[in-house]
């Protein structure tokens, strides 16, 4: 149902439908996907106290659990957090979902502290493909993006770190929106690495998404020509890409612009060759610091995995991390040279359609992480696009441009819609 028709529903017909659609996931799905569900009655009196005039007025959305809620604990996907960090009032953006006229319906299950792209998660079940539930729905904004494909909401919350917007929107088939880094919607969620940390969210269409970025970001004014961008194929940036997935993906993109000529994307590619290690040392590191006083004390309730990637990256040594910091300076010099003759640049979110529990390897997560660690490490909004896949996957185009409010996301948005 797109965000208008949520829109037409009276406050209590909209808290009903939001509460039948949850009563008829399939349990799998409800229990590794939604974190908390406001009662229905507290949910009708909030949406009825929207304002007609505000742009998201009546629109039930749900929050990743790594957001604040006032008198909602947030646990960040993890068994302990609640225990060891005091919830205080509503976070920035849950604030401004308010100020907009939407209203938290719900908080969302992730990956343990964010810290993976898969969906899978320990404590609370690892989340599933809302349509093939013997695949997973990407994460780390697993049940965000699970439970917007499965109709529950029009708008749920997210954030991205290396791709945890992106790749979760591209398995479920939904479009996604990554910001920026330190904008005042990440700076008070929990952290994972502040330096790439930013937040986002998804909508089913492109009509809903082009309401949503103009209430929460706004936009540039409309481009007097088209905006100039070409895109890269999914076997440029790794050769045992899935080849149906790079051909659809390819097909999509050159509806909008040409794929980049050979200078270009050597170019791209030879910059972008040390992203994967530069992100993982340093996001694990600042991982570390981040939870450096609860690694000891609290063990036991971690994943083991994730204990040991945030314990281990506290040894790294400052050559590393010196390194990481100058592959950061280099991919940003690159983008701007980019960025100074296109608008935009197209690439695929992820190499191989939605994983089965068998295919979350380090190996695969690498090869996701080289398709989006180099918008992780510039900095650089994305806006992402499904591309739909023979048998019914879906595959994901991210679009990156130099600002958040760059009017190449309406644009292309406007042109998906046609």
């Amino acid at each position: 149902m797109p965000l208008a028709a949520w829109q037409s529903l009276s406050s209590t017909a909209a808290a009903r439908e939001v509460h039948a659609r949850v009563g008829a996931l399939p349990a799998a799905l409800r229990s590794a996907a939604l974190a908390w569900l406001r009662p229905e009655r507290e949910l009708a009196e909030e949406l009825a106290a929207t304002d007609p005039a505000q742009p998201l007025h009546g629109v039930p959305c749900l929050v990743k659990d790594l957001f604040d809620v006032a008198g909602v604990p947030t646990r960040a996907g993890s068994a302990f957090l609640d225990r060891a960090r005091p919830t205080p009032g509503d976070s920035t953006l849950v604030r401004r979902l308010r100020e907009v006229g939407a209203a938290c319906a719900g908080k969302t299950h992730l990956v343990e502290f964010a810290a993976g792209l898969t969906g899978e998660n320990r404590t609370f079940g690892d989340c599933p493909h809302p349509h093939f539930p013997d695949r997973l729905a990407g994460g780390s904004s697993s049940g965000s993006a699970a439970l917007v494909a499965a109709g529950v909401v029009p708008l749920a919350i997210g954030t991205d770190t290396g791709g945890s917007v992106r790749v979760p929107a591209a398995f479920c088939g939904v479009h996604g929106f990554r910001g920026v880094p330190g904008h005042a919607f990440i700076r008070d969620a929990v952290p994972l690495s502040p330096t790439c940390d930013t937040a986002g969210w998804f909508t089913r269409d492109a009509a809903d998404m082009r309401v949503v970025l103009a209430a929460l970001v706004g936009g540039g004014p409309t481009p007097a020509r088209p905006p100039r961008g070409v895109f890269l194929r999914a076997t440029d940036l790794l050769p045992a890409a899935d080849s149906v997935l790079d051909e659809a993906c390819a097909r999509h993109a050159a509806a909008f612009c040409p794929a980049a000529d050979e200078l270009t994307r050597r170019g791209l590619l030879a910059d972008w060759s040390e992203a994967v290690a530069a992100y993982t040392a340093t996001v694990t590191r600042e991982a570390h610091d981040v939870h450096q006083n609860w690694l000891a004390p609290y063990r036991e309730h971690y994943d083991p995995s994730i204990w040991q990637r945030f314990t281990d990256a506290g040894k790294l040594p400052e050559e590393t991390l010196a390194a990481a910091r100058a592959v950061f300076g280099q991919i940003r010099a690159s983008f701007a040279a980019y960025f100074a003759t296109h608008d935009f640049l197209v690439l695929p979110c992820a190499p191989l359609p939605a994983l089965t529990k068998a295919q979350c390897t380090p190996e695969v997560r690498r090869s996701i992480l080289t398709f989006t660690t180099p918008a992780s490490l510039a900095g650089l909004p994305c806006l992402t696009v499904p591309v739909a896949l023979p048998g019914g996957l879906t595959a994901g185009l991210q679009v990156l441009a130099a600002r958040e409010d760059s009017p190449v996301f309406t644009w292309w948005l406007n042109q998906a819609a046609r």
